[in-house]
């Protein structure tokens, strides 16, 4: 990084104006939608590192690494804090909530994949994003797509409201806050006086406080194991980090309601990604479904909005 020379001391100057364009440039140039489907492949991959933390690890355990793993990788990377004075009330409190909602709804998700199949969490997790994009529904265009998308999901899942009681309970809270921090989240990567992912990391680091309660004891026995602690640290890159930013990255370009319904794309990824990495050959119905999706997400269409000014860059 260029240095301004003093008689006292060099001090690192900003990045040059034309490394800030590029960046801005390369990021235009990428779909958003490209940018989701990143976001869908590393959602399936955390859960196969969580799968080595279960064993040792309590659920609300893995869920504290997994958000406090994330929350210093941001740290460390966007050292956010420096922005937060600058920032207006009505945007402090929209970070506050999007943090508390990160970290509830991460405890909950574990708290469910522990009692129930995955397959009945994500499509019980479907279904209030399902309101969201129906909402924005406004031709017959977009509500064909949207029938689409949810026909492919009820294939792909196989729901079935069997299991314990307070598993259903918790992925019943999981699927509400998810739809939550769809609205948020779009909020927050739409919010001009935010740079880049400065209000994700903002909101991580707030998760990581909300969720230390719930947490930090059942995970104690990664702090004495090294291979615990890097699984967790997987978990956290994995599943908060790389999906996340992707996440802010599509959100800033795809109006809320698109990004809803390109929601029901995770199952269809997740079946894609068995076919190629696990050989698992997916029936007849479950193929089915993925066509449905993918069709749904094909047909649906952005709802015209009047050009908004560039995104902040990164």
């Amino acid at each position: 990084m260029p240095v301004i020379v003093s008689d006292t001391k060099a001090v690192p100057s900003s990045p040059p104006r034309s490394l800030l364009l590029h960046i801005d440039v390369v990021q235009e140039r990428v779909p958003p939608h490209a940018y989701f489907v990143v976001s869908a492949v590393f959602h399936y991959a955390g859960p196969a590192f969580a799968v080595l933390l279960f064993v040792r690890i309590e659920p609300t355990g893995v869920a504290w690494l997994r958000i406090a793993s994330a929350a210093v990788i941001f740290a460390l990377w966007r050292r956010p804090w420096r922005a937060w004075s600058a920032l207006s009330e009505s945007t402090r409190r929209t970070l506050l909530g999007w943090g508390g909602v990160l970290a509830v709804m991460n405890i909950c998700f574990y708290l469910a994949i522990d009692a129930l199949p995955l397959g009945t969490v994500a499509a019980i997790e479907f279904l209030p994003v399902i309101v969201i994009a129906a909402l924005a529904a406004r031709s017959r265009r977009n509500v064909t797509a949207l029938v689409l998308a949810v026909a492919g999901v009820y294939l792909l899942t196989d729901l079935r409201m069997a299991g314990e009681p307070w598993g259903l309970a918790f992925a019943a809270a999981n699927a509400l806050l998810f739809a939550a921090y769809i609205t948020l989240g779009h909020r927050v990567a739409r919010d001009e006086a935010l740079a880049g992912v400065d209000g994700l990391a903002l909101s991580m680091l707030i998760a990581a406080a909300v969720a230390l309660p719930f947490g930090v004891r059942e995970a104690r026995p990664a702090f004495t194991d090294p291979a615990l602690l890097a699984a967790g640290i997987g978990v956290g890159v994995c599943s908060s980090v790389v999906p996340y930013v992707c996440d802010q990255l599509a959100m800033k370009r795809l109006a809320r309601s698109t990004y809803a319904l390109m929601v029901a794309l995770l199952p269809a990824t997740a079946t894609v990604i068995g076919i190629v990495v696990l050989t698992q050959i997916p029936t007849l119905a479950e193929s089915a479904g993925v066509l449905l999706v993918i069709g749904g997400v094909a047909l649906h269409r952005e709802p015209s909005q009047p050009r908004r000014a560039r995104s902040r860059r990164m």
